[in-house]
Order: structure tokens, then C-alpha cells, then sequence
């Protein structure tokens, strides 16, 4: 992992066509904007883990699947 010290209006760069803003910080707060090709895609963290988490159950098995809370009561 990289640990970098930013300011505002300073940037990092990953590669050549992602760059990270440092658009502000406000104490224990950072505003940052993303300048990225349409083709990557880009998630808050805790997104990213629902989204995975959703795909794993949606690939797994149906007998796997616990029905007894899928079915109307």
C-alpha cells in the first residue's frame, strides 16, 4: 500500500488516464475528484462489498439458496 501526503488542488496519478484530485480537506474529511476513462469503473468501498457479496449470491447454486425466506408467508 502507498501512503501519500496530499494538499488541495494537488493531484496523484494512476497511469496515464486516472488522476485523484485533493479537491478539499476539512478536518477528518476529504473531498476528492476522480478523472477516469468511462471504462473504469469506480465505487465507494462500501459499495464495492454489497455489490461483490450480491454477485456472489446471485452465482450461487440453487441448492444452496435457503428458500424457506424466499416464499411468501
Amino acid at each position: 500500500m502507498l501512503v501519500l501526503t496530499r494538499r488541495p488542488k494537488q493531484q496523484i496519478m494512476i497511469g496515464d488516464e486516472i488522476v485523484i484530485n485533493i479537491v478539499e480537506v476539512n478536518g477528518e474529511n476529504v473531498r476528492i475528484a476522480i478523472d477516469a476513462p468511462r471504462s473504469v469503473k469506480v465505487y465507494r468501498g462500501e459499495i464495492y462489498k454489497v455489490i461483490k457479496e450480491e454477485n456472489r449470491k446471485a452465482a450461487a447454486p440453487a441448492s444452496s439458496i435457503d428458500l424457506s425466506q424466499a416464499l411468501p408467508k
